[in-house]
């Protein structure tokens, strides 16, 4: 299966100041048992640009997924599934999620273990929250690249925020990701990510840092949301502190879910078993 990224200039707090919109090619199998045009899935169109206008038109795109349905990624749903008359995806129980991000109906919709034939091969929905609660990652054939969205960067990290972003369940779908040991995976922002696991394990690195940081903030009497923020961050956050705030209170969030932390949503304070 062939996948090529376009990176797609929007608004976005991302760090690279675009998303990228993909397409998952598959040949399409004919009666004499040759192929014909190619078959594709436009994943994550978030806005329209020419090169990528140019490139659906080149295309029989049959599909129209998207990760998540945050604005940076599902711009221009619409414009391309109407232009296509492509099958537009939604997950499954997120259906009022994606009309209201789109302004679209989706055709169907999927759960994770859906698999959407692509000529000979075919597309793997995978279960991929955290980030988003309707986060879903696309595994472009069997054992290949997976396009990840907003669970995974190159570079740098990626906004957990409550009451958004789910930081537990973020944490367990870099684990899977990480047991599924892909070639590669194909993140919404920036370059394709060639050394998956050891990006997987840097991403988990760091938020386990920043859980110690946050634990020990409040058990060294940091009890609001401020408080624990200044403690648990020693850079300057000026652009950024609304994202810090939010992710502050997504691992307080775990951590109180887990009997690690008390907090009311108000207060923090140390667990009564430390």
């Amino acid at each position: 299966m062939h996948v090529t990224r376009w990176s797609v200039p929007v608004a976005t707090r991302a760090p690279s100041g675009d998303t990228n919109a993909y397409l998952l090619e598959g040949a399409k199998p004919t009666s004499d048992g040759e192929s014909s045009s190619e078959s594709a899935i436009l994943v994550d169109p978030a806005a329209r640009t020419d090169a990528l206008d140019r490139a659906v038109r080149d295309r029989s795109v049959d599909h129209v997924l998207v990760t998540h349905t945050h604005p940076d990624h599902v711009g221009a749903v619409a414009a391309y599934a109407a232009e296509t008359d492509a099958t537009v995806w939604a997950r499954y129980g997120r259906v009022d999620r994606f009309r209201d991000a789109t302004g679209i109906e989706p055709d169907r919709t999927v759960t994770p273990g859906t698999e959407i034939p692509l000529g000979e091969e075919c597309v793997r929905v995978l279960d991929a929250p955290g980030h988003a609660p309707d986060h879903v990652a696309l595994e472009a054939g069997h054992g290949g690249p997976i396009c990840c969205g907003d669970c995974a960067v190159r570079e740098g990290s990626v906004v957990v925020g409550a009451p958004e972003g789910d930081m537990r369940a973020y944490v367990t779908t870099l684990r899977r990701l990480w047991a599924a040991d892909p070639p590669a995976l194909y993140p919404g922002h920036g370059p394709e990510i060639d050394a998956p696991r050891e990006t997987l394990e840097r991403l988990l690195t760091h938020r386990a840092d920043r859980e110690q940081r946050v634990r020990e903030a409040v058990t060294g009497g940091a009890d609001t949301l401020e408080a624990v923020l200044e403690a648990a961050y020693d850079k300057d956050l000026s652009g950024v502190r609304d994202l810090a705030r939010a992710t502050v209170r997504a691992h307080l969030e775990k951590l109180a879910v887990e009997g690690r932390v008390e907090w009311d949503g108000e207060r923090a304070a140390p667990s009564a078993d430390d």
